[in-house]
């Protein structure tokens, strides 16, 4: 039986312009798939939608809806206008951990869209921000139903509320030549500790993991995880002078001195008349740009670990935060080098569950602490790389200044001994 389609002159400009529009999406799923349920589904949401552009009002509430055992991974949403739209008066979605790396088989991806067109609404989100599939629009029963079936072929709720959320990784080395550590595994080492903490609420506010596995930091773990594992190196950066001069051959100098060495923001490359390049590894930031576009020449060392970062979240209540460093350098070679990881997340989200307020970022708490103040809360020493940025004042006590030089400076020999 065809449905009575809901007149939506106002949110039919959405489709206007040369960009793909969801509307143009959701009015397929109205149109043309065989389900009536998914047909009345959409119809309701673009008639909710057009009545929300015309009241300027939204009419989603939230509420309490979970599956068996479960304390999160659902986001419940109600329509205050369910008499109006009977077919979309539910339409929660649910969040669901993907494989690291984002890996799936072609398979696997037919697997999930079968089993949601079956229970919801037919429409995914690959992925969200936080790293979840976004399976969008199901009704409180079908919540139930979906989780079962994916769970029995091995997916997992992702988080939602107050608790661990679901970590993220780039796909690194199985696709990328500049990974520096094993990006999935440090994920999956997460993700295994923290499963409990994921699917119970009970912080004060979420928590963040992303893993990249250089500083081109593509699922920008810097800006939004509360803890973010960085790849890096500490050593020479590679250098293939043949390539080199192919590339200044194929390109010309012009072209490699304005987009390779004089954007360096240390310069500290430079380019011989030879058509060598020599760079300064001590003055090195690690910014990418140069293996970015000069990626058969150049690439990371050989003496590869990772950066830990704290405290990167978006606008919350004292606006968008960097994570500042908190471990310049680990290797990742052994399995104690992953429980040290393990180690450090389960004393900062200790930590942070005692002393955040409500509805308070990692990075907001640390803020309000001082940065000394949550060094010492989880055991690890202050370091001179985790300066964010040299102080404006001339006049700086310089008590005890010696020590405190004497004691890094021993760790870091510590450290050489050991590694």
């Amino acid at each position: 039986m065809a449905i009575e389609k809901h007149d939506t002159p106002m949110i039919d400009q959405l489709e206007d312009g040369p960009w793909p529009s969801f509307i143009s999406g959701i009015k397929r799923m109205r149109d043309q798939h065989p389900d009536q349920r998914i047909n009345a589904m959409a119809n309701d949401l673009l008639g909710q939608l057009e009545h929300s552009y015309e009241t300027r009002k939204g009419y989603w509430k939230g509420g309490t809806v979970s599956v068996y055992g479960y304390g999160g991974g659902i986001i419940p949403r109600f329509s205050e206008v369910g008499k109006q739209f009977p077919a979309s008066k539910e339409f929660h979605t649910l969040r669901v951990q993907p494989p690291a790396g984002n890996m799936y088989s072609t398979e696997m991806l037919r697997q999930l869209a079968d089993s949601w067109e079956k229970h919801g609404s037919g429409m995914v989100t690959f992925h969200g921000q936080t790293g979840n599939i976004m399976f969008i629009g199901t009704d409180t029963p079908g919540t139930q139903h979906f989780f079962d079936e994916v769970n029995d072929y091995g997916f997992d709720l992702g988080g939602a509320g107050p608790c661990v959320r679901t970590a993220m990784c780039c796909v690194g080395a199985a696709r990328c030549e500049q990974s520096n550590c094993n990006e999935q595994s440090i994920m999956r080492h997460l993700v295994n500790n923290f499963t409990d903490d994921v699917h119970r609420p009970a912080l004060p506010y979420k928590f963040k993991f992303k893993v990249s596995g250089c500083p081109n930091d593509c699922v920008n773990a810097i800006e939004r995880a509360d803890m973010a594992v960085i790849g890096t190196w500490r050593d020479d950066m590679k250098i293939d002078q043949d390539e080199v001069k192919a590339f200044v051959e194929k390109k010309g100098r012009k072209y490699v001195i304005d987009n390779v060495v004089s954007r360096c923001p240390t310069n500290c490359m430079s380019l011989n008349d030879d058509d060598t390049l020599d760079v300064d590894n001590r003055n090195c930031v690690r910014c990418m740009h140069c293996l970015n576009v000069m990626n058969k020449a150049l690439s990371p060392g050989d003496d590869k670990g990772v950066t830990i970062l704290i405290g990167g979240k978006r606008t919350l209540k004292i606006g968008d935060l960097m994570g500042t460093v908190v471990v310049p350098f680990m290797k990742m070679d052994t399995s104690e080098d992953y429980e040290r990881i393990v180690e450090i997340a389960e004393e900062t989200i200790d930590f942070f569950a005692e002393n955040a307020l409500e509805h308070e970022r990692t990075g907001e708490m640390i803020e309000r602490i001082g940065l000394v103040n949550f060094l010492e809360g989880i055991g690890i020493e202050v370091d001179p790389n985790m300066v964010s940025s040299p102080r404006q004042v001339s006049y700086v006590r310089m008590d005890d200044w010696d020590e405190e030089a004497a004691k890094w400076f021993n760790r870091q020999g510590e450290e050489a001994a050991a590694g």
